[in-house]
């Protein structure tokens, strides 16, 4: 027997975003959705704008797959995961358990296809770093729809989120900001 895809199905139960009150909670399944939505258009954007050779389709999976640790820590939220590099580090040990724990819930032979989805490989780091944008820009979308509900607790985040995105200097990530960011401000007849 395995349980490692009814441990996934419980991302559904992890709410992010629980120092802030939220109008509407945003839980891990449907984040991580948004992620490698995003992290596919980000690649198809540097394919397509800025020369670049890298595999959207595998981005999406591993953004899928990005946060999956959080089913056994839950969501750590950002200030005290990042309060110090002490606190960082042991949770990055954590992670590591975790995404262990998860990967040992497979069968044995299915191990193999999946250690690359959970573990950072070689070959991805270029990926990694659009994912990490990617993971940027679904927090900030969460903030616009929080303060079009009129939550303005997250308007320090937004601002905080775009300061972070504009200093990675991901030029896919400005293009993303600039020519898709404002339809989400939009109400659904406004986008018509």
């Amino acid at each position: 027997m395995s349980n490692f895809f009814a441990l996934l199905s419980r991302m559904k139960y992890i709410n992010r975003w629980g120092l802030m009150r939220n109008t509407r909670p945003e839980n891990l399944e449907e984040h991580s959705l948004e992620v490698a939505v995003i992290a596919h258009t980000l690649c198809q954007l540097r394919n397509t704008r800025f020369a670049g050779s890298v595999n959207g389709e595998r981005a999406a999976l591993l953004a899928i797959y990005h946060d999956v640790a959080e089913i056994f820590t839950g969501d750590l939220p950002t200030p005290v995961k990042y309060f110090s590099a002490e606190i960082r580090e042991a949770y990055r040990k954590v992670e590591a358990v975790s995404l262990r724990r998860l990967l040992q819930s497979l069968p044995q032979d299915l191990r193999p296809g999946y250690e690359p989805l959970l573990f950072p490989q070689p070959g991805d780091a270029e990926l990694w770093q659009l994912i990490k944008a990617a993971d940027k820009l679904s927090a900030l979308i969460k903030c616009i729809e929080e303060e079009k509900a009129g939550n303005t607790e997250f308007k320090q985040a937004a601002s905080a989120q775009l300061k972070s995105i504009a200093a990675m200097q991901i030029p896919e990530a400005d293009c993303f900001i600039s020519e898709f960011l404002p339809g989400y401000r939009l109400s659904l007849d406004e986008q018509e």
